[in-house]
């Protein structure tokens, strides 16, 4: 049996260590999330990587209208940069010419910033069969996934001035997921057990079922917590 050389990631050490992935490719770059939300730190290495290295092939592979207006907008900048969809992704795997990473961290600004993670990294050079293994997997999903387009980006929903918000309503809330009756906060509208279950996937359109403001049943989601009769009256 041949002996795998893993390296395991904490949270943290996932985040730093796809950064360094990204700064290191070289030849390839593929990065595999279902959910798309580039932070402020990651953004400049693409562009420096897109510009230094001409000839280097960036694929970008995530759910279908899983990635912002903003996100989309600034991929397509990059020259080398190619984005897929494919709507039964789970998987969340980056990768260069020379390392893997296999984690449960989606490519997701909060994700990184909120949620307990884990993962490994595999070196091609001390475990290259693994490697292979991991790079056929990817190709294979690359090859059932189809080409980005444009009009699959989602527009960004209107965003809540917390801060505001307390100045111009009670300080008694709705879990818009659960009805429990919680502090008003529109960037927080969810009861401490919801939000646990709900930072699993921490997808931001996902359809709840109550208004964060007045309680009633109504299409609502964490980005969007509050429904339209009451967001009039409070003139957000």
């Amino acid at each position: 049996m041949v002996r795998r050389m893993v390296e395991f990631l904490t949270t943290t050490i996932a985040s730093s260590e796809i950064e360094k992935l990204v700064k290191n490719s070289k030849d390839k770059l593929y990065l595999i999330s279902p959910y798309i939300q580039i932070n402020k730190l990651l953004k400049p290495k693409l562009e420096d990587l897109d510009k230094s290295v001409s000839t280097i092939d960036i694929k970008i592979i995530c759910r279908t209208d899983k990635i912002n207006a903003d996100d989309m907008a600034f991929l397509q900048k990059l020259k080398n940069v190619k984005i897929f969809a494919l709507d039964n992704l789970h998987a969340k795997c980056y990768i260069n010419q020379d390392t893997a990473i296999i984690t449960s961290l989606n490519l997701y600004d909060f994700s990184q910033q909120n949620n307990i993670e884990m993962g490994v990294k595999i070196d091609k050079n001390i475990d290259p069969s693994l490697y292979d293994e991991i790079y056929k997997e990817i190709a294979s999903i690359i090859g059932q996934s189809k080409k980005y387009d444009s009009s699959m980006a989602k527009r960004d929903s209107p965003k809540f001035d917390a801060e505001e918000a307390f100045n111009k309503s009670p300080s008694k809330g709705y879990c818009i997921r659960c009805r429990r009756e919680i502090v008003f906060n529109p960037d927080r509208p969810l009861c401490n057990t919801c939000y646990r279950s709900w930072a699993e996937y921490s997808e931001p359109n996902y359809p709840e079922k109550y208004c964060h403001v007045c309680g009633r049943e109504t299409n609502q989601s964490y980005i969007k917590p509050i429904c339209y009769s009451c967001y009039q009256k409070l003139k957000f």
